[in-house]
């Protein structure tokens, strides 16, 4: 029996513009292309722990992916759906809300380096509260992945509804912000960029710049409880610590950079898959050399899902 991945997180209709640099304040470009997508870190990862677990016919899964969330009844919740559908992840926990807008990001796209900026508009994803988490809904999954684009109190208490039904729990804190000392307490999985890794151990970026400065601030994550840490670190690579001792810094994997908007995203899905199908002791360092190749091949295509490669693309 394939192991199951749960993700309970944001769905977004992602709206793309690819423009020659970011706009200064007053400034007023013309876009070079513009497109129209599915995404939403929640729905990202979902797509991506389904598309890496399987080819693109959809056959011999390495493991059931399924979504919870909220969309509106309108054309972009559909189109969410439909898509996430396609990639093999059961939609059956996503409601369809008459009294709400499905969630919107504005993306902008700087097409000479592929960095983006994004500025999300919540809608649905806020109406999930959490009353609707005093357990995990079933059947129980082996990884709970969790962002935070969803109502913060929301994944605080599903945190604490994994941690009392002994589920193991990714939380890719994203957007960050600072978190109580109980989010960390037995978490098995912290999945951090740079940017949220200063902001929640209280350090500056620059503490990142070196491998020393990565030790300390991954050992503050690991004093307050967390198993395994990652860093992502862009083109500088990848830096892990866990709690039985080991450390390193992966380096990153030389890519054309077109768009890194669901980067991030692919390298949770990745990693999630080799948590979950381990079959003895989990071997993080191993499970980062993957992640990273499938991001380079997501920040070479534009989109977001659409760019998440499926797993025999990774052979």
């Amino acid at each position: 029996m394939a192991p199951r991945i749960v993700v309970l997180g944001s769905l977004n209709i992602d709206l793309v513009s690819y423009v020659p640099h970011h706009p200064l304040p007053g400034e007023t470009l013309t876009a070079s292309h513009f497109d129209t997508s599915p995404g939403g870190k929640g729905a990202n990862q979902a797509v991506a722990c389904g598309k890496l677990s399987r080819d693109a016919s959809l056959a011999n899964p390495s493991a059931d992916v399924a979504m919870i969330g909220a969309v509106g009844a309108d054309t972009y919740g559909a189109q969410l759906r439909d898509s996430l559908t396609s990639y093999g992840v059961d939609t059956s926990a996503v409601r369809v809300l008459d009294d709400a807008k499905t969630g919107m990001a504005l993306i902008v796209v700087d097409e000479p380096s592929g960095q983006n900026r994004i500025i999300l508009s919540p809608e649905a994803n806020h109406t999930l509260r959490p009353e609707h988490f005093a357990a995990i809904p079933g059947p129980r999954p082996d990884l709970l992945i969790m962002q935070l684009e969803i109502p913060f109190d929301t994944v605080m208490q599903a945190l604490k509804a994994a941690r009392e039904a002994d589920i193991p729990v990714l939380l890719n804190p994203a957007p960050a912000k600072e978190l109580p000392a109980e989010a960390y307490r037995d978490l098995a999985h912290l999945v951090v960029n740079e940017t949220e890794a200063a902001i929640l151990s209280g350090c500056k970026e620059s503490d990142l710049d070196d491998v020393d400065g990565l030790k300390r601030v991954g050992g503050i994550f690991l004093e307050r409880g967390v198993r395994n840490v990652i860093i992502t670190l862009g083109g500088r690579g990848v830096y892990y610590a866990t709690n039985d001792g080991k450390s390193a810094l992966v380096d990153a994997l030389k890519a054309n950079v077109v768009d890194t908007t669901a980067a991030g995203d692919t390298f949770v899905g990745s990693y999630a898959l080799a948590v979950v199908n381990s079959t003895s002791d989990f071997d993080i360092d191993t499970a980062i050399r993957s992640s990273n190749k499938a991001s380079a091949i997501t920040v070479s295509r534009r989109g977001a899902q659409v760019s998440i490669p499926w797993k025999d693309e990774l052979q």
